[in-house]
């Protein structure tokens, strides 16, 4: 701060150092004034000076320090007052500033909120035409037909689905109920739901459950299981999907592994950016690339990690690593809580 000062007030530095020149020159030229006054009225000049700078940087910068160490938020509480004119005019010109950043940011935040309720309010509503749009499906008696209809039906079902769990990832925390979430119920929901998908295709599924129950949220998990099984559905043709669970190293895991085309080793770090599809199939235009963005999304305030083998040609292997439980969560689900 002293450099910027004094870089601020070189002017008057300039200034005062010329004046005493100018009087070192005339004590020098002027020979009815004696030289040892002039450079004693210098010299004096000097102290008084420098004293002076001293006092006036600790005055002038005092706002600018606290200025320069407040956050850069919208609190207009945080900023420092002014102590002279010139400053009054900086704080009134960033309170303005700030007032006016808050009411567009308020401005935005409502319009983004009716935004999304009104989105979240129309899925909602598309869910019971589409309920009905089932039942009238599964009335069909030309087999080949219900097939494809069943599967266009899926695909919106499941494209409503991520825009509904995209527009609640925001809010999730408020939404978490950790709890013991059994595997095998919810796998075989999520299979269910891409039945006709997996038929049309080919696919069938192998479970090994080792491992019965993981520390989760049921809901969300059920959507980073289906984002999974999705994508390697899609990218795979008359083979299986094997998912496996169990524990190592004192966590408990899930993996589903694919017979599909597989990940190039440059799109792996890549894969979880929002809008990424391929840098080798770049023209798929089946690929959104959301999915994978999602689920990294989503993954996080659960506190799994989400590991990612794959070779091209050969498939692909999503590893879910779960968090070990906590005491807390040991005790709330023990059958019976320790006696005192």
């Amino acid at each position: 701060m002293i450099f910027t000062y004094m870089r601020e007030r070189l002017s008057w530095i300039l200034l005062f150092v010329s004046l005493q020149l100018l009087a070192l020159l005339i004590g020098y030229l002027d020979s009815s004034l004696p030289f040892r006054a002039v450079t004693y009225y210098v010299f004096l000049s000097l102290i008084i000076f420098s004293v002076f700078l001293i006092l006036r940087f600790q005055k002038e910068t005092r706002f600018y320090k606290r200025l320069e160490e407040r956050d850069n938020d919208l609190d207009l509480t945080t900023i420092p007052e002014a102590e002279s004119p010139l400053e009054s005019v900086i704080e009134t010109s960033i309170r303005e500033q700030l007032e006016r950043l808050k009411k567009e940011a308020a401005h935005h935040h409502d319009l983004l909120q009716e935004e999304k309720d009104d989105l979240l309010g129309w899925i909602h509503e598309v869910k019971t035409p589409m309920t009905a749009m089932k039942l009238m499906i599964e009335g069909i008696e030309d087999y080949p037909l219900r097939s494809r209809l069943t599967y266009e039906w899926m695909r919106i079902h499941l494209l409503l689905d991520q825009q509904l769990h995209r527009k609640r990832i925001p809010f999730i925390e408020n939404d978490l109920y950790i709890e013991e979430t059994a595997l095998e119920p919810l796998l075989f929901s999520e299979i269910k739901t891409l039945r006709s998908w997996c038929m049309q295709k080919g696919i069938g599924f192998d479970l090994e459950l080792n491992q019965k129950s993981v520390l989760t949220d049921a809901k969300w998990l059920s959507f980073i299981i289906r984002q999974l099984l999705s994508n390697a559905i899609k990218y795979s043709t008359s083979s299986d999907i094997t998912v496996t669970s169990g524990r190592k190293s004192g966590r408990s895991f899930v993996t589903i592994i694919d017979q599909g085309r597989g990940i190039a080793a440059q799109d792996i770090p890549r894969i979880f950016e929002k809008g990424f599809t391929s840098t080798t199939d770049h023209y798929n235009e089946a690929a959104s690339g959301m999915g994978l963005y999602l689920v990294d999304r989503i993954r996080r305030p659960l506190n799994i990690e989400l590991d990612v083998q794959s070779q091209p040609g050969l498939g692909s292997m999503f590893t879910l690593w779960f968090p070990e439980p906590n005491t807390f969560t040991k005790i709330r689900n023990s059958p019976e809580l320790p006696r005192v």
